[in-house]
């Protein structure tokens, strides 16, 4: 059973840092394609940004692009967001999620439906 345990959410002021980090614990992290979403009150989850296996490959959306940075460490099992400068907008409950992709190294993902897994979520608060 491959189960996500994400971290590193909180509280920080607008134009401040945070860094989460998703541990992947019950497969082999180097088949999966990773990456973050989040979901903001009273509204559908959104894709943030993907990852390849390879960690070669990588995809933002353009709210965020030049803030956050996606980055995988394939020893640890651990995917990480780097986000900086952050905005109000950008509170929410953040999900990271793994695609199997046992040929693909590297692919790329945005659609929800893609994901095969997913982590609980770890809240980010941006105040002003």
């Amino acid at each position: 059973q491959v189960q996500l345990v994400e971290a590193g959410g909180g509280l920080v002021q607008a134009g401040g840092s945070v860094r989460l980090f998703c541990v992947v614990s019950g497969g082999t992290f180097s088949d999966y394609a990773m990456g973050w979403f989040r979901q903001a009150p009273g509204k559908e989850r959104e894709f943030v940004a993907a990852i390849s296996r390879s960690a070669t490959k990588f995809a933002y959306d353009d709210s965020v692009k030049g803030r956050f940075t996606i980055s995988r460490d394939n020893a640890k099992n651990t995917v990480f967001l780097q986000m900086d400068y952050l905005k109000r907008e950008d509170t929410a409950v953040y999900f990271c999620a793994a695609k199997l992709s046992p040929i693909m190294v590297t692919a790329i993902y945005r659609p929800i439906n893609s994901y095969d897994y997913w982590g609980q979520g770890t809240q980010v608060t941006v105040s002003s």
